[in-house]
């Protein structure tokens, strides 16, 4: 008999990737978002976290064994990610409980952990790289830590196991997602090539220079599926990365070659995307149309800022493995193949020209 899943925010990058492996696997999976989309062999459920009372009564129809909470609700100060995101997470274990059917819960958080949140990203006394799992928490409020607190509250109460997983910047298709790198670098390269601007690099010296490595969803997917059916993997929490490192002095030129761009000479500068492209939603609308793209608005393709953020950091970030390859995960992702396939999608679906 086929195991159920609920994958919470399945719209998203993860929650979309998630619910496709799984049901790939044949799990049955359903598939949680205020809005879902189709998706094939997933089963809607329109539920918001944040109604406690119509959650409820929503959930009281699923008996899911495996949760993955994949999802989150930017605010605008941390104290806010903090009550709000809790809350959330909170809500859904609270729903759930009745059914007495939960054996795994897995967590998807991130880099921040290390880096600490938004309002204070990179700044202070960081844990030396490559991040490992084993230097813990930041003395700083951090609305992962909430989540982690509520999971771990929700399993000693009712005896299911847990994994945290901790992804670099994820790369994967989603629309309407507020932090889209992938999707952002292949608006940011299509209008350049449309309107003859210069594909500069928007970010600092430390990251054109150093070393870094990111997520696929499809590495991390895989990375929730291998913690949830391993036991020696429950009750742990796991950084999760492609496996590669790259500088990005060297991807900014495998991603303008295939958009038949030429990179700009990087001079140390500077450039955020949220400047470059401020004025650029017309532009993009007359592209969409021209072109007959599926999606005219630019704020449901690109996330400036999330990008300007990780690519403007000061630091080198690396992130160690080394806990998941000792319990058996072997899974890897070449980064440059990850944004080729991500851009050969968007193409597909006609999202980029």
């Amino acid at each position: 008999m086929a195991q159920t899943a609920l994958v919470v925010g399945v719209s998203g990058i993860v929650g979309s990737a998630t619910a496709a492996l799984l049901a790939a696997e044949g799990w049955d999976v359903l598939g949680l978002a205020r809005r879902p989309t189709a998706q094939t062999g997933v089963t809607p459920i329109a539920a918001d976290l944040q109604d406690e009372a119509s959650l409820s009564a929503t959930l009281a129809k699923v008996k899911p064994e495996a949760v993955f909470i994949t999802t989150s609700s930017r605010q605008e100060t941390e104290a806010e990610n903090i009550r709000v995101n809790a809350a959330m997470v909170r809500n859904l274990l609270n729903g759930l409980r009745p059914a007495g059917t939960v054996r795994h819960v897995a967590l998807v958080t991130g880099l921040k952990h290390y880096l600490g949140p938004f309002e204070a990203y990179s700044k202070g006394t960081l844990p030396q790289t490559p991040f490992r799992e084993e230097q813990g928490r930041l003395d700083i409020e951090n609305f992962y830590y909430a989540l982690e607190d509520e999971v771990f509250a929700a399993a000693k109460h009712d005896g299911f196991t847990w994994s945290i997983h901790r992804p670099h910047t994820v790369v994967g298709k989603a629309v309407g997602n507020a932090m889209n790198m992938g999707t952002t670098l292949a608006v940011y390269a299509t209008l350049c090539r449309g309107t003859g601007r210069p594909f500069r690099f928007p970010g600092s010296a430390a990251q054109w220079n150093g070393l870094t490595d990111m997520t696929d969803a499809r590495q991390l997917a895989k990375h929730l599926l291998w913690a949830a059916t391993t036991p020696a993997a429950f009750d742990q929490a796991f950084n999760v990365v492609n496996g590669d490192v790259f500088r990005w002095s060297w991807m900014w030129g495998r991603l303008a070659e295939w958009f038949d761009l030429e990179p700009a000479a990087f001079n140390g500068t500077i450039r955020p995307l949220e400047e470059q492209m401020k004025e650029d939603a017309p532009i993009w609308r007359g592209i969409a149309e021209r072109e007959g793209l599926v999606e005219q608005d630019l704020g449901r393709l690109a996330s400036p800022w999330h990008t300007d953020a990780d690519l403007g950091r000061p630091i080198e970030v690396v992130t160690d493995m080394s806990k998941s390859r000792r319990l058996g995960f072997t899974g890897y992702q070449a980064t440059d193949d990850a944004f080729l396939d991500l851009f050969a999608e968007l193409r597909a679906d006609r999202l980029i020209p």
